[in-house]
């Protein structure tokens, strides 16, 4: 039934599709679709705002129009489904090399193969202690985990940034993905079973200047509400060029 009433609008001129408004919204009302924020169903969502303040540019609002009841019922049938849908995510299959893309490895850091040396212009040898390091792919129970200070980066930062190994990777483990085109509400789900399950020392977060990045602290920052975690929370954020703004 349609009534008059509350219900968050967004401008699809506005959003950059950064998806910082997908894990704030409780009910799942919001999903990135075509690299834009869409509210789904009218009946998914209650009007609250509570996505408000997590958009970067402004492109979210309340406004009064007609516009389907809010169904409780099928809140909570749409969050089931979700629910439903991570929990089925297969694991990655194994390619024709036969290297199988999620299967764990750790290492010693700073140790390459045998009769292999490190590039005079890579500034050291690679401060990697494990593998996979995608936040989809890294198990919540992995052993490289366990007690481990946590760095998770946004994808384009290793690029960016040319010491990563030596300023931010040496002496931790690392999860990397990207706020923007990966599914936001799931980082927050397998990000929260990591924090509850890992006993994490510390967390720092690594990010580009662009805002679809800011996303990445945001996911954090809801993963650690959802564990009930109190975890240490560092954020850097580095411009296109490498330079390390904050």
């Amino acid at each position: 039934m349609k009534i008059k009433r509350s219900i968050i609008q967004i401008d699809d001129e506005l959003c950059d599709g950064c998806g910082n408004c997908v894990p704030s919204c409780a009910e799942g009302a919001i999903e990135i679709i075509d690299g834009k924020a869409k509210v789904i169903a009218d009946k998914y969502c209650d009007g609250l705002g509570a996505c408000l303040g997590e958009c970067p540019q402004g492109a979210l609002s309340i406004i009064e129009r007609e516009a389907d009841d809010f169904d409780e019922e099928a809140v909570e049938e749409l969050l089931k489904e979700k629910e439903i849908k991570d929990k089925s995510k297969k694991a990655p299959e194994t390619l024709a090399c036969g290297c199988p893309s999620a299967a764990m490895k750790t290492f010693p850091m700073n140790n390459m193969h045998p009769g292999k040396q490190a590039s005079p212009a890579s500034g050291g040898p690679s401060a990697l202690g494990h593998w996979p390091v995608q936040i989809n792919l890294v198990p919540a129970g992995a052993p490289f985990l366990r007690d481990a200070d946590l760095l998770i980066a946004a994808d384009c930062v290793p690029v960016a940034y040319p010491s990563f190994h030596a300023d931010f990777l040496k002496g931790k483990a690392v999860m990397i993905g990207c706020p923007k085109f990966d599914d936001a509400q799931g980082y927050v789900e397998k990000l929260s079973q990591v924090f509850k399950e890992s006993g994490i020392k510390s967390i720092t977060s690594v990010v580009m200047e662009v805002p679809c990045c800011s996303g990445l602290p945001m996911i954090i920052g809801k993963a650690l509400e959802k564990s009930g975690m109190d975890i240490p929370f560092e954020e850097v954020v580095v411009s296109a060029q490498g330079e390390i703004l904050s």
